[in-house]
This record gives C-alpha cells, structure tokens and sequence, in this order.
C-alpha cells in the first residue's frame, strides 16, 4: 500500500490542503483505493482544527476540512511512510536530522519528482494571501500527480 505523508509547521493549513488534493486526485484514479495519505506538524499542536482560511480553500474545490484535527509528527509516524513531503527547507532539513533512518524519503513538494526545488510559505509568517498559497499547493499537486502516481505505485519502499 503506497503511503505518502505531507508536513508544514503546524498541519493546519499547507499540509491538511495538500492532503485532501492529492486524495482528491486519487479519487479520480483507478486503483488508488488502497493509499494511505496523511498530513502533520513538525512544530504545532495537536488535535487543532484546520485554520478557517484553510477550510473555506478546500470548500471553493469542494474539498472538505472540517473534521481535520492537527497531528505532531513523530518517529513512529514517520516510519509508516514511502515519500514524506515537506513545505519548506526548514522541513527538510529538521526532519532529516531528527529522522535519518527515513531521509532519503523526505522532499520538499516543489523538488520531488525533479522540481525546482522552492519553500511554499506559511501564509501566516508570510503575510502572502491563504488563496496565493492554496493555489500553489494545487499546482504543485497537479504537475506532480502522475509523477508521484506512477513512481509511489512501482517503487514504495518496505520498512
């Protein structure tokens, strides 16, 4: 079962939208029934909902985030997981310390599957609009799909 996992900082609006994309997405594809996608936080809380503005952005792609409840991320997690998708640089670089036995498996979203590799900011650190960063979350997702698919499909990795 391909299992992919999407972190931001606090797993209530950058990773929580990618997740329900990228399910999304594989609603509409054939033989996508037995995937695990998840989301979580390398430095929030747990059990929060998903920010308001993050809610109403998966409403406008009639997605659905209201039963989200953030999660922190954690060594056991972690392991679970074939492809673990980061936002930011900062990500990366944390959990691949923090986690070594899983770093080959750990991407920013703009590198994986030969991006160039990019943050996508915290709307809220960075001031950019929750709609700006929605919509680049989306087209990350879209350009990647097949690739992430296809690759996630012939090539998980066992642990």
């Amino acid at each position: 079962m391909p299992a992919l996992l999407f972190v931001c900082t606090a797993n209530r609006f950058r990773s929580p939208l990618a997740q329900v994309m990228f399910q999304e997405k594989l609603r509409r594809t054939a033989d996508a029934a037995n995937w695990r996608v998840e989301s979580a936080a390398t430095w929030g809380d747990p059990n929060l909902p998903a920010m308001p503005e993050a809610v109403l952005e998966a409403n406008k792609r009639q997605l659905n985030l209201e039963n989200h409840r953030s999660k922190l991320i954690s060594a056991q997690l972690v392991k679970q997981f074939d492809l673990i998708l980061v936002m930011e640089a900062g990500h990366k670089e944390a959990l691949q310390m923090e986690f070594p036995a899983v770093r080959s498996r750990i991407y920013l979203l703009s590198e994986v599957c030969g991006g160039t590799p990019f943050n996508i900011l915290d709307p809220y650190l960075s001031g950019d609009s929750p709609t700006e960063v929605a919509h680049e979350i989306e087209d990350q997702i879209e350009k990647k799909f097949p690739l992430l698919f296809q690759w996630l499909i012939s090539n998980p990795e066992k642990y």
